[in-house]
């Protein structure tokens, strides 16, 4: 009886110090808000920001011409990261996206770039594609998309499943496979842009018909509006000194109709219709953000007696970053309006969720190089390397050695994907045509590697590219051999710049955290992608992502 007394005494002590330390949380609500009546502490609104293709110096870069309310604030008033690297290639949008919101490596999620060959059947697949469903907004094909290419769960999907799925999530991007892959399987709606109608649209997987709000955002043409302002850069040209030359041909790309990549851009005079031309101006980030603020307000987002999650993914600087590189003025004006969008954005939050009421964090899908171009005028060793042409030679030296055409499907994601059918049928044995391509491989004097994918253990590479090209590579959906260019080296055209390599310029990545639950610091040991999303579940108190391979970072949360 004594024993029985002495248990019950323990757990009304363990209950009501639980109770009390909760109710501590509510006490000082006006430093760290709390949903009301809500006995687990958890913000109001959970907003994930990713700016595709955002390098990690940008931080930092334009630091001194940033505002003060938004890369600045979170920095000084957030905790950053100033370590994350990306533990997988190849460094693409969709394989970035995944494994922010999943924890996961294309190993374990299954997105193994924004295109790639499905080994069984040798066809291509887009990571978002998906025959069954059908567009909602548009009479184009842009809405077939879903994210059932995805194998895993969310973090986005684990609120859902953590709260009944009373939660509400949305996704939102230019970009279908950013606005789509992380608002994961179970959400509410994912938008992202169509160029054919000029507007934002949805598929059959979420709704059978868009929102009045979207529709009434659509219906106030806002990419039109916005390129009918024309571009010409924020500030007076001549103090963007951390540019090349504003008319720099060798190294930029321009728009069609342009005679030169210079300010000022007259959009309203060369987009002719063509919405999809706000893809590569900054407005297209501008944009989205509106419209995020318009589901934030229409769908009553952080209003309601659980947390919601708003996913939005900034397009726009991807689109510029590709076109004119990463020493361009159009780059740095892109990334001071959108500093100067983000200041709007975040009070918006403000005013809308109260300050402190909502988490935020900000990271990318992948970095970029410097143009090559612009590296070899400064005696950096870089340069262009074709796969077109080598995948013509390799199936040449196949052919001649084997008497079959077409052994090689692709070098996408900068891999060698046989055709498995010709394979089958040749009875040719894998492992000899792996031998003959990578002796042929290693030949190329822009090659560094080139890598038997099921042999990667026994490979003599650093460590740390083992492991990358091990969490990279997906059996079902990768090819049999891995190329690991030169340091400077990218496949790609010889003006602007691209992405897809292990280098720190295409896999270091910003990633800061601001708001309710978050200390002010900084971190420099090395964190990962794959460590935002068991981050944010361990701030929700929800379970990670079923695939999670990353850890929390604990010295981000209070």
């Amino acid at each position: 009886m004594k024993i029985k007394i002495l248990l019950t005494l323990t757990l009304s002590a363990a209950v009501f110090g639980v109770w009390g330390q909760n109710k501590k949380h509510h006490t000082n609500a006006a430093k760290s808000p709390v949903i009301a009546n809500s006995m687990l502490p958890r913000p109001k609104l959970m907003v994930g920001i990713v700016v595709d293709q955002m390098r990690w110096d940008y931080l930092y870069r334009f630091y001194d011409r940033y505002q003060t309310g938004g890369f600045k604030r979170m920095l000084n008033e957030g905790f950053t990261c100033e370590n994350t690297l990306i533990p997988y290639i190849p460094t693409v949008t969709a394989i970035g996206h995944s494994s922010i919101y999943t924890g996961s490596v294309p190993a374990i999620h299954g997105i193994a770039g924004n295109d790639f060959i499905v080994q069984a059947t040798g066809k291509s697949m887009y990571c978002t594609d998906d025959s069954t469903a059908r567009s909602v907004g548009s009479d184009s094909k842009a809405g077939r998309m879903s994210p059932r290419n995805l194998l895993v769960s969310t973090v986005t999907d684990e609120l859902r499943l953590a709260t009944n799925f009373r939660s509400k999530v949305i996704g939102i991007a230019l970009k279908d496979r950013g606005g789509i892959l992380p608002a994961g399987h179970a959400a509410n709606a994912a938008y992202w842009f169509d160029d054919a109608n000029g507007a934002w649209i949805s598929s059959t997987y979420y709704m059978t018909d868009l929102p009045s709000w979207v529709k009434t955002f659509n219906a106030g043409k806002p990419a039109e509006r916005y390129l009918k302002q024309d571009w010409n850069t924020l500030y007076p040209i001549d103090t963007y000194v951390q540019s090349a030359p504003d008319n720099s041909p060798k190294y930029e790309g321009k728009f069609s109709g342009a005679a030169a990549p210079v300010f000022p851009i007259k959009t309203s005079e060369l987009y002719k219709g063509k919405a999809g031309m706000i893809r590569s101006t900054p407005y297209g980030n501008s944009m989205t953000l509106d419209l995020a603020k318009a589901a934030i307000e229409n769908e009553k987002l952080g209003a309601g007696t659980v947390t919601d999650f708003l996913a939005v993914s900034l397009s726009s600087t991807d689109y510029v970053g590709h076109q004119f590189g990463p020493n361009s003025v159009e780059v740095e004006d892109t990334y001071l309006r959108l500093d100067k969008d983000l200041a709007a954005f975040f009070t918006y939050l403000d005013g809308k969720l109260g300050k402190g009421n909502y988490t935020v964090f900000l990271s990318a899908d992948h970095g970029a190089a410097h143009n090559p171009n612009f590296l070899t005028d400064h005696n950096i060793p870089a340069g262009v390397w074709n796969g077109n042409d080598l995948q013509t030679r390799l199936n040449k030296m196949l052919e001649d050695k084997y008497k079959v055409k077409g052994v090689i499907l692709n070098l996408g994601n900068y891999q060698v994907n046989f055709n498995n059918t010709i394979v089958k049928t040749e009875k040719l044995n894998t492992d000899a045509l792996k031998f003959d391509c990578i002796q042929f491989l290693q030949q190329e004097p822009q090659i560094a590697h080139a890598i038997d994918m099921e042999r990667v253990q026994t490979a003599t590479i650093p460590d740390e590219l083992r492991t990358r090209i091990q969490n990279g590579y997906n059996s079902e959906r990768s090819g049999s051999i891995q190329i690991i260019l030169k340091p400077g080296w990218f496949s790609g055209g010889q003006t602007g710049t691209t992405h897809g390599s292990w280098n720190p310029y295409d896999a270091h990545i910003p990633l800061v955290f601001m708001g309710w639950g978050i200390k002010h610091g900084s971190l420099t040991r090395e964190t990962h992608m794959t460590d935002i999303a068991p981050t944010v579940a361990q701030l929700l108190h929800i379970q990670a992502p079923d695939g999670n391979v990353g850890t929390a970072i604990g010295e981000v949360l209070k």
